[in-house]
């Protein structure tokens, strides 16, 4: 018999009675019924309840040995009792008799407990992350999370695509976050960084002529914690491909994504592959409020600014009439609310930090409320014919300048759905966001810069960076969203370096800004590059989504916490003078 087990501790079944076996594995539970000792001896496979009573001389050892010890058990395989089944294990019809063993590892008092799903700290979870692990749900992640980038990486290289791995030290690039930087040994006062993502090498790959890459990639930024952004390090799917337009890097991914969903989702919904929705990115920030619009959320955004321009309601007035706009957001059949509800969405906006939500009640077409008493009936009835509301529905008002009130209206638009108990369960629906603006206006640096991808190809390409307004000027750039998730970021590249520089000239760049930035890439460009895009959605959110975890720590086998910490190995930690030395690097102490 082998050394450690004949079976696993899912394996045995009723067909197994009367065989002797050996199995390993912790002791997850115990329960003493007076002379009768059970035990559930976990492994990676699943649980097996073994006994152990006075005729057995393993019931000694089993008895004093803490939770979590790890053993080897040699035993008989008996039937349970009438009665005494356990339908939620697949090894419920059955138990083994202990006849011996074998204590390969005797467990300390337990910091925090393995069985059972109460929750703990996240200080005491991460600092003992080997044991969280072993702890059913997490330990059901990670498997999930294993058998998502196996069914991604096999239906990518269905799809064509072959797989590459692209360096880890390199160049730091201005990319939007921070570099984690590697100080070089034999080039002093120099330094690598890690990646922020493979862009340039994946491009790169495709002027070397490889039409269609792939990998699972690990990136580093260095950025704070979000609850769907690990700090430090995370994983995307990074493709790319040549010679394609946006619709053939759509046609490429949506099976992989809503193939991926299908496979794991059970009996939820998945949106096919070929019915995403492209949304432009103004009409997003319209009708959602946000560039990641939750398309389970029934309730659409109204720009109403119009309806309030000249009128009796005072405050709007003035808001349009400088510019601004009011965004309405829909409250449906909450005649039947009282007043509290409206008032306490006004205390959250303010709580998020807005001046304020404004609101008018409606019951059996009676208006309610300051807005419609000064707006009058006839105004109110106008603008709820437009936003084709019912004679229950109330309205939610954001006004001021632009970017606030679309803000304002978006998060308003989810916390109503929330409260009213509107979003759509059981279903992940997917759309793109396309259509996004290659430049923007910093009023900070009181400059034109780009809005996202400084790589992406401009719709109209070299034609409309010299005939147009920069700020109207749209980017062959998308987004993938789900469930108001953003999966990744993509663009068609701009792969002709007489359009890189101009588009870099008008953010502000020289020719020699770009050339001493990006050599590799405006260098190889050169030398003929082909049209190419891709997209990059990221594996940490693909699986909490399919896990329904609210926090991305939670499918990360080895996370840091928010502040970046490593409590299991204590990172990031000081070094050596002597490493300090041999990096010729001196760490100089904050005043």
């Amino acid at each position: 018999m082998h050394a450690y087990r004949s079976h696993n501790c899912g394996d045995l079944r009723s067909s197994h009675v009367g065989e002797t076996v050996r199995l390993s594995g912790w002791v997850h539970r115990k329960r003493d019924h007076g002379g009768v000792l059970f035990v559930d001896l976990r492994d990676h496979y699943g649980i097996t309840q073994i006994v152990a009573d006075t005729d057995s001389p393993a019931l000694p050892i089993l008895d004093r040995l803490r939770v979590e010890s790890v053993v080897t058990i040699d035993g008989n395989v008996k039937a349970r009792a009438e009665g005494t089944t356990n339908a939620n294990l697949p090894t419920g019809d059955i138990e083994v008799f202990a006849r011996e063993v074998t204590v390969q590892s005797a467990a300390a008092e337990l910091p925090m407990p393995v069985a059972g799903d109460q929750e703990y700290p996240e200080d005491i979870r991460l600092k003992y992350r080997y044991l969280d692990l072993r702890r059913d749900r997490v330990h059901q992640n990670m498997l999930l999370r294993s058998q998502v980038i196996a069914s991604i990486r096999r239906r990518m290289i269905e799809q064509g695509f072959t797989e590459f791995q692209t360096p880890i030290l390199t160049a730091s690039s201005p990319e939007g976050a921070r570099d984690y930087l590697v100080p070089s040994r034999v080039h002093p006062g120099k330094f690598y960084a890690l990646p922020q993502a493979p862009q340039m090498f994946k491009q790169l790959l495709m002027v070397a002529g490889f039409d269609r890459y792939f990998q699972i990639a690990p990136c580093f930024r260095d950025e704070d914690a979000r609850a769907d952004r690990s700090p430090g390090e995370f994983y995307q799917l990074d493709f790319e491909m040549s010679f394609v337009t946006q619709d053939d890097v759509f046609n490429a991914i949506e099976p992989v994504l809503s193939g991926v969903f299908q496979e794991f989702a059970g009996d939820r919904y998945v949106t096919p592959a070929g019915e995403f929705v492209r949304i432009p990115y103004k009409e997003a920030l319209l009708k959602y409020g946000s560039d990641k619009p939750d398309l389970r959320n029934p309730l659409l955004v109204s720009d109403v600014g119009q309806h309030f321009a000249g009128s009796g309601f005072g405050l709007f007035a003035k808001i349009t009439d400088g510019g601004g706009v009011v965004r309405a957001v829909p409250a449906p059949n909450t005649a039947g609310l009282s007043r509290k509800f409206f008032d306490d969405m006004n205390e959250w906006a303010r709580g998020e930090g807005f001046a304020g939500l404004g609101y008018a009640t409606r019951k059996g077409g009676e208006w309610g409320g300051p807005i419609a008493k000064n707006h009058g009936t006839e105004g109110m009835d106008k603008l709820a014919a437009e936003m084709e509301l019912g004679p229950d529905d109330g309205i939610f008002f954001a006004a001021g300048k632009e970017a606030e009130a679309a803000k304002l209206a978006g998060l308003a638009r989810t916390r109503v759905a929330e409260q009213l108990d509107l979003i759509e369960k059981n279903a992940y629906r997917f759309c793109w966001i396309v259509d996004f603006p290659m430049f923007e206006y910093d009023e900070q640096a009181k400059k034109i810069d780009f809005s996202h991808n400084p790589f992406s190809m401009p719709q109209g390409e070299l034609e409309a960076l010299e005939t147009k307004d920069p700020l109207d000027i749209l980017a062959w750039q998308y987004d993938i969203v789900c469930n108001g998730v953003e999966l990744s970021s993509g663009a068609i590249r701009n792969h002709r370096p007489d359009i890189m520089y101009k588009a870099f000239e008008i953010a502000g760049y020289s020719r020699e800004d770009v050339d001493t930035n990006f050599p590799g890439m405006i260098g190889a460009f050169k030398y003929g590059a082909p049209p190419h895009g891709g997209s990059a959605p990221g594996i940490d959110r693909i699986v909490m989504l399919l896990a329904d975890e609210p926090n991305i720590r939670e499918v990360i086998v080895f996370p840091m916490t928010q502040k970046a910490e490593d409590l299991m190995m204590n990172a990031p930690a000081p070094v050596t003078p002597k490493q300090l030395k041999e990096l010729s690097i001196r760490v100089v102490a904050d005043s």
